[in-house]
C-alpha cells in the first residue's frame, strides 16, 4: 500500500486524523469545505483542496485532491438532521463515479450507529446485523452504505461510530440544567475521538478492507446515569429526565470488531 492518502472532510475527527497519519509517516490530502480553514490544513503539513459534494456536481479539483492515494477515508457529514430533504445518496454516486478514475484501490467509510432505529425493546446490534427491506427504504444512511459497499472498482471498510466526544465537545455540557428529557433508560453509545483515531489507524495498518466495524465504549449506564454523573464531575446542573414516558434506545455492540482488529479500546468518555 502506497503511504500517500486523501481524507475528504478534515473536520473534528478528520483534522487529528490527517495530523497523526503525517506523524506515522503519510502524506495525506486532505479536504475542507470552507476557504478559510485551507491555511490551516496547510500549516498542520496537510495538503488541502476545497472540496464541496452537491446532489449534481462536486466543486472542487476532486481528481487531483485524489491522484496517487491508494486509500481514500470519506469522513463527511451527511447532514441530514439540518436538511432531511437532502439527498446524501445522490451526493455519493457522484462521488464514486469520481474515484472511479483515480488511483484509489481502498476506502474507509465512516458512518454512524444512527443506521440503527431505537425501539422500545432496546435491541442489541451487531456489526452483521443485516437491515430489512423497509429500513434500507426509509434510511438514507443504510442506502449510502450499500451502495459504497458493493462497488467493485475500490474496496470499502465501513466504520460505524456512536455518539462522537473529545477536545470541548461533550453532550453534558448541552444538556446541563435542561429538563423534560426523554429516553432516561436508553443505554449510552459514545465513543472518544482518540478511540476513534487508534481503530481507523489499526484497519490501516492491519489492512482490514471489505468490513463493517462497530466504534462504541463499554459504558453501562443508563442516559440518566450518566449524563448525571458526568454532570456532577463537570460542577454543572444535572438535566432531568422525563420518567413517564416509555424509553426507546439500542444498544451497540462492538465484541466482533475488537476480536477482528485485536484490541479493547480504553473507556474515555
Amino acid at each position: 500500500m502506497g503511504k500517500q492518502v486523501s481524507i475528504l472532510g478534515c473536520g473534528w475527527l478528520g483534522f487529528p486524523l490527517a495530523t497523526n497519519l503525517i506523524n506515522e509517516g503519510w502524506t495525506v490530502k486532505g479536504s475542507t469545505t470552507s476557504t478559510s480553514k485551507l491555511k490551516k490544513l496547510n500549516a498542520a503539513g496537510i495538503i488541502a483542496y476545497k472540496i464541496e459534494l452537491e446532489e449534481n456536481q462536486i466543486i472542487g479539483d476532486i481528481q487531483e485532491f485524489l491522484n496517487g492515494s491508494e486509500l481514500l477515508i470519506i469522513n463527511i457529514p451527511p447532514g441530514l438532521r439540518k436538511d432531511p430533504e437532502s439527498d446524501y445518496v445522490a451526493k455519493l454516486e457522484f462521488l464514486i463515479e469520481a474515484i472511479k478514475n483515480t488511483s484509489v484501490l481502498r476506502v474507509i467509510y465512516v458512518s454512524s450507529t444512527g443506521v440503527f432505529k431505537d425501539h422500545e425493546s432496546i435491541p442489541t446490534y451487531t456489526e452483521h446485523y443485516r437491515f430489512t427491506s423497509q429500513e434500507q427504504e426509509q434510511s438514507q444512511l443504510i442506502q449510502s452504505e450499500d451502495l459504497i459497499s458493493k462497488e467493485k472498482s475500490f474496496t470499502t471498510t465501513i466504520i460505524r461510530f456512536g455518539g462522537l466526544i473529545g477536545k470541548d465537545r461533550y453532550p453534558v455540557k448541552y444538556l446541563a440544567g435542561k429538563t423534560n428529557l426523554k429516553n432516561n433508560e436508553a443505554p449510552v453509545n459514545l465513543i472518544h475521538l482518540n478511540n476513534c483515531i487508534l481503530m481507523i489507524s489499526e484497519i490501516i495498518s492491519q489492512q482490514k478492507f471489505g468490513m463493517v466495524f462497530h466504534g462504541v465504549e463499554d459504558v453501562q449506564l443508563s442516559k440518566e446515569e450518566y449524563y448525571s454523573l458526568r454532570a456532577k464531575e463537570m460542577n454543572l446542573s444535572s438535566p432531568e429526565f422525563d420518567n413517564s414516558e416509555s424509553t426507546v434506545g439500542k444498544c451497540i455492540h462492538m465484541g466482533w470488531t475488537e476480536k477482528e482488529l485485536g484490541l479493547s479500546l480504553k473507556k474515555m468518555v
